[in-house]
Parts: C-alpha cells; sequence; structure tokens
C-alpha cells in the first residue's frame, strides 16, 4: 500500500498525542511523516479528514453474511478510529503484566474463544495487568510487518464497542442481537448481549458482549 505524505495532503494530526501511530508525541510522527518514514495513515485521526461516505459503508452490508444469516447492526469504528473496539481476554491474562503489554503494543492472537479460526492483529488501547483485559483496534497483517509483536497465542472475545448502523433493529439495553463486526474477514454473523447504547449527535455508540459466532 502507497503511504500518503503530508506534502501530497496538506494535513497534519491533531495533536493529542495519543501515541497510537507509534510515536510519543504528534510533533515526533510529523517529523517522521515529512521525512517519508511513515504514511499519514499510520494516524488513526487521519479518517477524520477523508472519511468513507456512510451511504458506501452501508451498500457493502447486504444484512445477511456469506452463509445467509441475517443480522439486526453492523459495528463500525467509533468517530475517529480506524476499527471497532475489541475487548479480549487471553487465555494466559498474566502475560499482559509479564510481557508488560501497554497502549501502543502490538498484540497477535486467535478469538478461539468465540470459535473463530481468523489471527487477529490488535494495536492495544488499553492493558488491565490485574484482570488481563486488553481494548484494541484491530489493525491487520500489513501494519505489524517489521514491528515487534507479542503474540499471546489465542483469546476469550469478551466484546465489541463501536457505532451501530442499524440494518433491521436498533439495539436495545440488555437484549442479544444477531450482528456484524465491521470488516469481519469471515463475513459471518456474530450474537451478543447489548450492555451500553448511548446515542450521540453521530450515531449510536454500542457495546456488546458475550459474543458467539454463528
Amino acid at each position: 500500500m502507497q503511504t500518503i505524505s503530508i506534502a501530497e495532503n496538506d494535513w497534519s494530526p491533531p495533536g493529542k498525542n495519543c501515541g497510537a501511530c507509534g510515536h510519543s508525541t504528534c510533533g515526533d510522527f510529523t517529523i517522521a511523516a515529512r521525512s517519508g518514514i511513515v504514511g499519514l495513515e499510520a494516524c488513526p485521526f487521519f479518517a477524520v479528514k477523508n472519511p468513507v461516505p456512510e451511504i458506501n459503508m452501508l451498500q457493502r452490508y447486504s444484512g445477511s453474511d456469506v452463509v445467509g444469516q441475517k443480522y439486526s447492526f453492523v459495528v463500525q469504528p467509533l468517530p475517529g478510529e480506524p476499527s471497532a473496539r475489541k475487548i479480549v481476554l487471553p487465555f494466559r491474562p498474566d502475560l499482559v503484566d509479564k510481557w508488560n503489554i501497554v497502549k501502543g503494543d502490538i498484540v497477535i492472537g486467535r478469538p478461539a474463544g468465540a470459535g473463530c479460526p481468523v489471527q487477529h492483529v490488535l494495536r492495544v488501547l488499553d492493558a488491565d495487568r490485574d484482570t488481563g483485559v486488553i481494548t484494541g483496534h484491530v489493525v491487520g497483517p500489513s501494519y505489524s510487518r517489521g514491528k515487534e509483536v507479542k503474540d499471546v497465542k489465542a483469546y476469550h472475545m469478551l466484546g465489541f464497542e463501536g457505532k451501530a448502523l442499524p440494518i433491521t433493529e436498533e439495539p436495545q439495553f440488555g437484549k442479544r442481537f444477531t450482528f456484524l463486526p465491521g470488516l469481519c474477514m469471515l463475513d459471518r454473523a456474530h450474537t451478543g448481549l447489548v450492555n451500553m447504547v448511548i446515542k450521540k449527535p453521530w450515531g449510536i455508540q454500542i457495546r456488546i458482549e458475550d459474543i458467539i459466532i454463528l
């Protein structure tokens, strides 16, 4: 994939110093981008400047998965984020403390607890040393090439958090729904219990847990 430079796009990072791009500050990221070391797309907030029109995102989803199972909605990224937030628990939770997994780290593993055969690459947003719970974004294998990764092998899929784009039924608190994670490589419907629904100006923020792949 060709990287996008500052000169080509006339854009600069928002000054949040979140570290998600792999640099400690937005200033360091800007220096690296101007030097051609990294592309602007490494910043999760770059998508805000170049959003995919929501109508196009909806058109890629039919309301049924690859085997014809219908789902109620798709869980998409929150504004400014590259993918829906994924909440996982490694089969060995002690590795979070043992390996000092922290925000910005790249963790790979397979959601075996939910029965998924696909290995995922996560960029960590938060890692709790006491419980071992990791929250992160799925960033894909190309992002991890040439970088240090921490392979937890397998994990329990606890939940997703993101923006719900209702297809047939709006999510309701305390109810189990069939849904599709945005950009799911399997294109298979999941089921989960909705435990957070917040209506925002940009749509519905949702968290859904107790995940099972149908």
